[in-house]
């Protein structure tokens, strides 16, 4: 993406941290997190023991109420703030929403920090996009013109990395010049819609001229290698996580006569299959929807009970059911060595709010390192 020389090290600071899968993402590639923030004492546990220097850098905080001041220059903040408002699951009330609206809170970071970062990625459920029919996308993207940045704007599904379905929507703020953009607004529209910009996004941004802009043609995603039996546990038979055979009838009872048939297919086979299982409400009744495609469903927290996600095993006449475990969990976030010393519902929490680590790595490999070269070359060029 870009022709001169790259930067092989850069510092960030980590809004919403979460159990830091963003932090993860952003040290495979060079970069080391000065700040971190979060108001979630359990996913704040969850961080430290990952991170043994949590303490030096860790603001256990509501955001509003951080010393904006005190936060150390880095070249890229990020910024994964609550999707509850936004996401489709949710009752959308949007930025304003008691939880998505501390995105507000990081564009007051932002503003008040002694300098701003020169790049700022956003995460979001790509419901972000259509909260309040794209008023809600549009705001924060003007909020983010104000303080200098032009914006860029994909969706990447982690199904291109790890074997889970899990489409997230992400912004590139950067504080170029302008002199420094390459590619004039004609050209950029050029490679508007592609498959990270998909025809309802490549739409926004035709509909939205007067919101800066600095679009970038981007690389095509990688093919996946592992499918979903690569990630599962081995576990004996014995195990205590597998459910009781009253336990199993019933979940299968829940499942459509389609489903049931394609349990029935599976598990006659003389060889193991897998699938995942969710429980939704279907007019009014609870079902479970089974997935046999080779990657799970979005991971969710486990909130109520329906975000938690089973998994399947079925041949040679037998059909086991469990939980998927946090471990299983972590490897489909990209992040299969995190430290897991916390109890099961805690840790299917933190990684059912997180971002997946291959998926940020990738951002900025492709992305952010080459904007920070053309800041470096800038310079230089100023000099």
């Amino acid at each position: 993406m870009s022709p001169h020389k790259l930067p092989s090290r850069f510092t960030a600071a980590e809004f919403f941290a979460g159990i830091g899968l963003v932090r993860m993402g952003l040290e495979r590639e060079g970069g080391e997190v000065l700040f971190a923030n979060d108001i979630d004492p359990q996913k704040y546990e969850m961080y430290a023991k990952q991170f043994p220097d949590a303490d030096e850098h860790f603001i256990l905080s509501d955001i509003h109420k951080l010393n904006f001041k005190s936060i150390p220059h880095v070249e890229v903040a990020t910024a994964s703030f609550p999707c509850t408002d936004l996401s489709l699951a949710g009752a959308r009330k949007g930025l304003n929403g008691k939880q998505s609206s501390a995105y507000w809170g990081f564009i007051e970071a932002l503003s008040g920090m002694e300098q701003k970062p020169k790049v700022v990625l956003l995460e979001n459920v790509t419901g972000f996009l259509t909260s309040n029919a794209g008023h809600d996308f549009e705001q924060a993207l003007l909020a983010l013109n104000n303080l200098g940045y032009s914006v860029d704007s994909f969706i990447v599904d982690a199904a291109n990395f790890v074997p889970q379905s899990r489409q997230r929507l992400f912004v590139i703020g950067t504080l170029l010049d302008p002199k420094c953009v390459r590619e004039s607004t004609s050209k950029q529209y050029g490679f508007l819609e592609c498959s990270l910009r998909p025809k309802h996004l490549a739409r926004f941004i035709l509909e939205h001229p007067l919101i800066h802009w600095n679009l970038r043609e981007l690389p095509k995603l990688p093919i996946r290698t592992l499918a979903l039996p690569d990630v599962l546990e081995d576990l004996e038979d014995s195990d205590p996580s597998w459910w009781s055979e009253d336990r199993t009838t019933y979940l299968v009872s829940q499942m459509s006569d389609k489903h049931r048939s394609l349990i029935d297919a599976m598990t006659s086979e003389f060889c193991w299959s897998y699938g995942t299982v969710f429980r939704r409400v279907r007019n009014g009744k609870s079902m479970a929807e089974l997935r046999t495609d080779g990657i799970a469903g979005c991971l969710r927290t486990p909130k109520g009970g329906s975000g938690r996600q089973i998994l399947v095993k079925c041949g040679f006449g037998k059909l086991q059911v469990r939980l998927l475990s946090a471990r299983e969990c972590a490897r489909l976030m990209g992040a299969g060595d995190y430290t897991i010393d916390v109890p099961l519902n805690k840790a299917l929490f933190g990684f059912g709010d997180a971002v997946c680590v291959d998926v940020i790595s990738w951002i900025t490999k492709h992305y952010i390192i080459p904007l920070l070269g053309e800041y470096a070359l800038s310079r230089r060029l100023q000099a």
